[in-house]
Formats: structure tokens, sequence, C-alpha cells
């Protein structure tokens, strides 16, 4: 089969396409065509171990997995003996930030990892595109208790945790003040936002409004930063560590000290994630934004669009 693969860390030019041997499920395993994938951040920092703890995820001197992607959607074509959940010929998608293989025309996964059955009228690739963003916005969620009429900052609306907590937050009845570029102030208005900032001329950290939360989703500021527009008892979420690691200490001391306070999402449950955002496609209350579409002998061209981090949501490998 054909699969993109990297021996060696760096940037997208170490990624090759390569025939290589079809994998064979194990009793608790499925073999899964893959019909579309998505290159997200996960994937490109697997990809250049960077940051360098992911070093120790994904080995020390070269990567432990040659064959790059997290997320899928395809065809169940073959189910191990001790799987009772998935059967030959299931339309299944799913997600594993530890890395799944899944930029090849075939992978496995086991029966029990965060899987599910894809809900009927959802393409592969909108399913492949409702995961991995979904998945960390939802941690980002599911971390507070967000009431309805309270105000929320989401920092990078744009990108694919961004619309997707911008929706999720839409759910919960919260007011949403959205920050991205000119070009995508339309799209996350109709996402849900009420309020738009455009950050290429306006800084959001300046504005006269308090919010009870800032969601930082792209990690691009700090708490430093955003802590003059939290409110009295106001929380603050990164999707980074942020410099030198400071979130994570921020989130161990800050509820004991001052009157705005870290927290650190950690998205442990992928499979809690993957079955809500299929409750949510099936009731139609989350719509993946996709910007682009490569097909697999395209994967590097792909990792290099999405690290210039200008993307719009997912961008997809379809097979």
């Amino acid at each position: 089969m054909k699969a993109a693969v990297h021996y060696q860390y760096g940037s997208s030019d170490v990624i090759q396409i390569r025939d290589v041997d079809k994998p064979v499920p194990a009793d608790n395993e499925l073999l899964v065509r893959v019909h579309a994938a998505t290159v997200n951040r996960t994937d490109c920092a697997m990809l250049t171990a960077d940051p360098w703890f992911m070093r120790f995820l994904t080995g020390l001197t070269k990567p432990k997995k040659s064959i790059s992607g997290t997320d899928f959607a395809g065809v169940v074509e073959f189910a191990g003996k001790n799987v009772s959940k998935f059967k030959t010929g299931d339309r299944v998608f799913g997600f594993d930030d530890n890395g799944l293989g899944s930029h090849a025309e075939y992978m496995t996964i086991s029966g029990n990892n965060a899987i599910s059955v894809i809900p009927e009228d959802i393409s592969f690739e909108q399913a492949a595109a409702s995961i991995e963003g979904a998945h960390y916005a939802y941690n980002f969620l599911n971390k507070v208790n967000i009431k309805a009429g309270q105000k929320v900052l989401v920092n990078g609306a744009s990108g694919a945790i961004g619309s997707a907590a911008v929706q999720l937050l839409k759910i919960s009845g919260a007011d949403i003040t959205a920050v991205c570029n000119t070009k995508n102030k339309e799209l996350i208005s109709s996402l849900g936002a009420e309020k738009v900032i455009d950050y290429e001329k306006e800084d959001f950290t300046k504005s006269d409004e308090k919010f009870d939360f800032v969601f930082d989703t792209v990690g691009k500021s700090t708490f430093g930063k955003c802590k003059p527009i939290l409110k009295d008892g106001g929380i603050y979420i990164s999707s980074e560590l942020g410099p030198n690691a400071q979130n994570v200490f921020y989130s161990l001391f800050t509820p004991f000290f001052g009157k705005k306070k870290v927290k650190f999402p950690m998205p442990l449950n992928r499979l809690e994630s993957v079955l809500y955002i299929k409750k949510l496609l099936e009731e139609g209350k989350f719509s993946p934004v996709i910007d682009r579409e490569y097909t697999l002998d395209k994967t590097a061209e792909a990792f290099r669009y999405v690290m210039t981090g200008e993307k719009t949501g997912n961008v997809l490998i379809v097979l």
C-alpha cells in the first residue's frame, strides 16, 4: 500500500510517499481502508519533534512510527475476532494523538480506541474534519462551568480548535467574542460569534470589555497579556504550554492566589470526545470548517501549508 512516511524529524521535506506493507490487524483490532484524514497541529509536532518533549513520546533520536496521521474516516475491511462493537463494512471515524498512521491507504486501530460509526448523511471528509480540533475545543469547555450569557473570548477562532470552540460555545448559550483575521470574519460570525475582532487591525488584549473566560485556542497570547480583560474570578485557558511551560505552573498556583485563574486542558478522554462529536453531528449542531483538500501524494505540500499557521479550520488528505 502507499503511505506518507518520514524516517527522521524535520520539515515537510522529510516526508516521502512509499510503498509499504499493508498492516495486519491483531485479534482486538480493525483493519480500516482510509478515505480521509486531516493534517493538524499534532501531526506537525510529531513530524518536527517540536516542542522538544515530543521526543519522549515519539522517539528520542528518530520517529518510532514512520507513517504520519492521528485521525481518520474510513471503512472497516476486517474486524479481529475479539472486536464486538464494529463489523466489516462499517463507516467509522476516530482519533489518537499518539499516532495512528492514517496518512496511508490502510491502518489498524484497536476496537476499544476512540472510534465510532460515522452518522448517516455525514461524508468521510466531514467526519475526518470533525475530530481533532473539536476534541481539543471540547476539552477547553469541559474544564469549566460555562453558563448561558457569560462572556467568552476565543482567540484563534478561525483555526480547527477555534472554529469548533465557537460552535460548542454557541450550544452552551455563551456570549461569544471571537478573534480572527480579516478574511474569516464573516465565516466566524456565521458559526455563532456575537462580536468578531480583527487581529490585523486591533489588539484584543486592549479591549475595554471584560470576560468570564478567555480561550486562547492557538496559544499565541499569554495569561499576563489577557489578565486585564478577565473579570475577577475569570479563567484563562491556552492550547499551548506558554513560555517556559508557565501555563502548567499557573494552573497549579492561581487557584490559590489572586482573583484570576489559569486552567490547563489535559485532553485525556478521546473516546468521550468522539462520541460527543458524533452526537452533535447527528443533531446537526456541528459543522466542521474545511480549508483545503490534498491527495495522498501531496501530503508534504499539505504539511507545508498547515505549518504556515495560516489555515482556516481543517486541511484534509483525501484518498
